[in-house]
């Protein structure tokens, strides 16, 4: 896009949000990736603080598309609306969800389900998660309880990769995926807004390396969702973010598209609802990327 072509209103909101985003970005370290092949699970939490920017659909259709590949995988789903778990076909049921297991009670092994798409199992979630902020809070070791229940999955070397799931925020299940994930990504939306929650996901990771609550914790990328090519702000956006981030951006970029929108209310990842869409080709390509960025392939 030719910078001439854009709303002069435009520019003045996207060269204010730079300066601002350049003085925060700049504020704390950002861990550098050590991309390696790991001989145990890789586990990848799926993080951003703002809702509605593709991350339970990229935590899924990454899982799946992952699966399809001959990895296997384990969708971790902590966050209480439990998308994640239906997404893949999976009912929400009381007492599956890995509330118990957090807590003490039981063991997160017990809470796996089988999906429908080979290789690829899931731990629900339900609504009861939303009593775990409180719970876990007070408990012992608060900040690793998620990493503790997953080591026994992890040492069994059953899984490839762990997929966690977050909540839309930055609370105690968030943090214990923090703490217990090997990779942080951070799907972004295509919209102006959507650019305000990324500099708080990093200063948060810069906290959890440094207090030494997961000192391996690093960046996998940022992924740019719901991309519309109609729009320029869409572009501009992913400008910005690269001018910023340069190849911790993934170079695939998720279109906004009616089947994938879809997909979800029939229980299926977008490749198996529709293979031959432009959802499904993206997340595909996309699935290639972190591969070939963990120097798997």
């Amino acid at each position: 896009m030719k910078p001439e072509n854009i709303p002069v209103k435009l520019v003045e909101k996207i060269t204010l949000f730079s300066l601002t985003f350049r003085s925060t970005l700049f504020a704390f370290h950002i861990p550098q990736p050590d991309y390696h092949s790991f001989v145990s699970s890789i586990v990848i939490a799926m993080a951003n603080q703002k809702g509605g920017v593709g991350k339970t659909t990229t935590s899924v259709n990454l899982s799946a598309c992952l699966a399809a590949v001959g990895r296997r995988v384990l969708l971790v789903d902590i966050d209480s609306q439990a998308n994640a778990t239906s997404g893949v076909g999976i009912d929400k049921t009381e007492g599956g969800s890995a509330y118990r297991p957090l807590l003490g009670e039981g063991t997160l092994q017990e809470k796996i389900k089988h999906t429908a798409f080979e290789r690829l199992d899931v731990i629900p979630s339900e609504v009861d998660l939303c009593g775990a902020e409180i719970e876990i809070a007070r408990a012992e070791n608060h900040l690793f309880r998620l990493r503790d229940g997953l080591k026994p999955i992890i040492d069994a070397q059953s899984y490839d990769f762990i997929i966690i799931d977050c909540a839309p925020s930055l609370g105690i299940l968030t943090l214990n995926a923090f703490a217990a994930a090997n990779y942080l990504l951070i799907p972004l939306q295509c919209e102006y807004y959507a650019l305000e929650g990324i500099s708080t996901s990093n200063r948060v990771l810069s906290q959890v390396v440094d207090t030494g609550i997961n000192p391996k914790l690093q960046l996998l990328g940022v992924v740019m969702t719901m991309f519309d090519s109609r729009t320029r702000l869409s572009a501009q956006v992913v400008h910005e973010v690269r001018t910023h981030f340069a190849d911790r951006v993934f170079d695939t970029v998720i279109p906004r598209t009616t089947r994938l929108a879809e997909a979800p209310s029939f229980g299926k990842p977008i490749i198996y609802y529709d293979k031959y869409s432009a959802g499904a080709a993206a997340y595909e390509v996309f699935t290639q990327e972190v591969l070939k960025r963990l120097k798997l392939i």
